[in-house]
């Protein structure tokens, strides 16, 4: 059985599995679509992804998918550990431009679920740290966007002891106030 941590923003979810440890290691389910869909909602996960990130501070977002393509992701760190950050890029949101960091490890298990309408991004706090996740649409470059990972409106506190290491697509995001949102506060959500 999993268990649901409410986050501040309401349909940002941390879920925690069951996991079962003993002397060879362990075990848990990482996802259950009836326990998802009675806990959650349902929604259509139609692709997973993997990342895998070599070295400490590699920083991957802010990203998101707009229509048709729009996806919601349910995201764990399977080996090492991330910083998992969203934030709320719904136009008329009383959280817009807010956002949210979570700790996601190998150990824990947590995985966060991110809905569409917001940007998603994580840094690495470990070594050969993974990423699986779930999306609820397919990827389609030509609807893909991003929001600068250090926008000083946003100012995520990312845990960071240098500069991260980046994409050239992520260096060059634009920032949120320069981005027309097409998501919008209690239709996307």
């Amino acid at each position: 059985m999993i268990s649901i941590i409410n986050t501040s923003f309401k349909d940002v979810k941390i879920i925690s599995p069951n996991i079962h440890v003993d002397s060879r290691g362990y075990f848990f389910e990482s996802y259950n679509h009836l326990q998802f869909k009675e806990k959650i909602g349902d929604i259509n996960f139609i692709q997973d992804n993997e990342s895998k990130s070599n070295q400490i501070g590699v920083l991957r977002g802010l990203h998101y998918q707009i229509s048709p393509y729009q996806q919601g992701k349910l995201v764990r760190c399977s080996r090492g550990a991330i910083f998992d950050a969203a934030v709320d890029i719904r136009k008329d949101s009383p959280t817009y431009g807010q956002w949210k960091g979570y700790e996601m490890t190998e150990e824990n298990g947590h995985q966060l679920y991110v809905p569409v309408g917001f940007a998603h991004g994580f840094v690495t706090l470990e070594q050969n740290s993974e990423i699986v996740y779930k999306c609820s649409d397919y990827y389609a470059p030509e609807t893909e966007g991003s929001v600068l990972w250090s926008d000083p409106d946003v100012g995520i506190d990312w845990p960071l002891t240098g500069e991260p290491i980046l994409s050239e697509k992520d260096q060059r995001a634009p920032l949120l106030k320069d981005f027309d949102s097409p998501f919008v506060f209690g239709v996307n959500s």
